[in-house]
């Protein structure tokens, strides 16, 4: 009896720690995003939600592994389970909560328009009448963008964020929307020469959220719940202060 009741408690260790050991996949856009999220020269994720994802999942002791999803269909590869997390600047808007649950949000920045030096605008939709706007697919830009801007703004959309930066080089249109950190990090660079911030769009939480969280499943309140043990942790032992400074001059967390 003893035998079997030893045999019976290592079965439930070794159960234990095989689901302590289970991979979290964590979604990532496959489409680099810098300084987010892009391949290094190795193939290698690199970038300040990269060492973010890291270091959460370290403070939360989940095993996180990388997963780039093609970013236009990674909320159904999450409800699919595919995946079982998005933190790839995905922010908490009311839209986005009808089909999935998020974490506590772990950065908020504005969202700004971008545009050629040379030409008289502002983010408002009468700053940008007749001009053209870049926006990327599936994003809140897109929403916002139709919501406020269409009809007197002609708007393109792109795959990719760096697919409407280029065109913005280029010439071939006016202007992009996005969060302020990566089109930064857009005027920061040689091509970026060619434009200049042109102003902050008016705020609308319900299409622009409340910040930017780690989506989950409907439900999993455990890989939740333990992500926000995670982001809590970072916060409070410096950890989160440490990584943005090394990509960021301000602070990014509750903006």
């Amino acid at each position: 009896m003893k035998k079997l009741a030893l045999l019976a408690t290592t079965a439930f260790i070794a159960a234990a720690g095989m689901a302590q050991a289970e991979e979290v996949r964590i979604g990532i856009a496959a489409e680099p995003y810098p300084p987010f999220s892009s391949p290094d020269s190795a193939g290698n994720w690199v970038g300040w939600e990269i060492e973010i994802i890291d270091a959460i999942c370290a403070a939360a002791e989940l095993d996180c592994v990388i997963t780039p999803t093609a970013w236009d269909g990674i909320i159904p590869a999450l409800v699919s389970g595919r995946i079982d997390a998005i933190m790839n600047s995905l922010s908490i808007t009311a839209d986005r909560l009808e089909t999935i649950d998020f974490s506590d949000p772990y950065y908020n920045t504005p969202t700004v328009i971008i545009g050629q030096r040379d030409m008289e605008m502002d983010a408002t939709p009468e700053g940008l009448a007749g001009m053209v706007l870049g926006v990327q697919v599936s994003t809140i830009h897109q929403t916002y963008a139709q919501t406020y801007f269409e009809g007197a703004t002609e708007l393109r959309t792109y795959q990719t964020q760096d697919e409407a930066n280029q065109d913005l080089a280029a010439g071939r249109i006016d202007a992009t929307q996005a969060d302020s950190l990566a089109l930064d990090d857009f005027l920061a660079t040689e091509a970026g020469q060619c434009c200049e911030l042109k102003g902050t769009v008016a705020p609308d939480e319900d299409i622009l959220g409340a910040g930017v969280g780690a989506g989950v499943r409907k439900g999993d309140d455990d890989l939740r719940e333990a992500l926000n043990r995670g982001i809590a942790a970072i916060l409070d032992d410096g950890t989160y202060d440490e990584i943005t400074s090394r990509y960021f001059a301000t602070s990014i967390y509750g903006n």
